[in-house]
């Protein structure tokens, strides 16, 4: 049996990204410097969750996109029949069922976000994606519950007045989903005009974070600069050369900086030296990248 389609199926490029997501928030809860941690095996486990949760959503948004893959799309392995419907539909399923077995192991709260995350994703690739703005959030909020879901390593109370945080990569999801929507056409200047604006929305709220003394605007702030930068000039590219090879880059590095943006809250709740290992998966993320493709 050939696996190869399969990894091309899951994108792994993007599911490294989402292993970030627990990381940075296991940092927001103060998980690497709680005294009474929790064993380490909890953390695997949730990387875990993350990973199939992201893979599974993933699969059943080419299952759900398989007639129009079949014109924009021949490459990818469902339209190329190198798996079937039937396998990838199950592929999905057991990939879903297997990242909210992994969080209820940890504690029901984490299982119920899991349920949560599955629920949103499905919801997005069969109904959602096709509508600009209610599309937008809802992809947002799958990445913002992915963010909660490492947070989640932790007794709630402990960082309930942080939870807000959890809106940051809502909005700068909802502006990678924006600049998506020309991938195939182009001539979406306007929309990727609306992302650059939602990009400083979360800068701003980066700040904010700093200045009420939650983070170390210090320790953050290269990781903030190194995100905002490769953001900023990856869609102004896009604006002034509005065609799919640059919107597509756009998006490309759009999810991959999602590492960075993590690595700042990991830098900022918890040292610098943390936030350089979480930068160390953008090598890995842009190796794969390269022979797997990021959307």
């Amino acid at each position: 049996m050939n696996y190869y389609p399969y990894f091309v199926l899951l994108r792994p490029a993007n599911v490294i990204t989402a292993t970030s997501d627990i990381l940075a928030g296991a940092a927001i809860s103060g998980y690497f410097f709680e005294l009474n941690t929790p064993s380490l095996l909890n953390l695997i486990l949730l990387l875990l969750s993350t990973s199939c949760l992201y893979a599974g959503g993933i699969v059943f948004n080419d299952v759900f996109d398989l007639n129009i893959d079949r014109t924009e799309r021949p490459e990818r392995p469902l339209p190329r029949g190198q798996i079937s419907l039937k396998n990838a539909q199950i592929f999905g399923a057991t990939l879903l069922l297997l990242g909210i077995l992994f969080s209820f192991l940890i504690h029901i709260e984490s299982g119920i976000i899991a349920i949560l995350i599955s629920l949103m994703a499905l919801l997005y690739d069969r109904y959602t994606k096709d509508f600009l703005v209610i599309g937008s959030l809802n992809m947002g909020i799958c990445r913002g519950l992915n963010l909660m879901l490492g947070m989640s390593i932790l007794p709630l109370v402990i960082y309930s007045h942080l939870v807000w945080i959890c809106m940051i990569p809502v909005i700068f999801i909802a502006a990678i989903t924006l600049t998506s929507k020309g991938e195939v056409l182009g001539k979406n200047r306007s929309t990727i005009l609306m992302a650059l604006t939602l990009d400083l929305i979360v800068t701003g709220l980066l700040l904010r974070i700093g200045i009420l003394g939650w983070m170390d605007i210090w320790m953050a702030g290269p990781f903030i600069l190194f995100w905002i930068g490769l953001n900023v000039k990856a869609k102004l590219k896009a604006i002034i050369k509005n065609s799919p090879e640059f919107i597509k880059i756009a998006v490309k590095v759009g999810v991959l900086s999602l590492i960075p943006l993590n690595a700042s809250y990991v830098a900022g709740f918890g040292h610098w030296i943390l936030g350089l290992c979480i930068i160390l998966l953008l090598p890995i993320s842009l190796g794969l990248a390269k022979k797997f493709s990021v959307t």
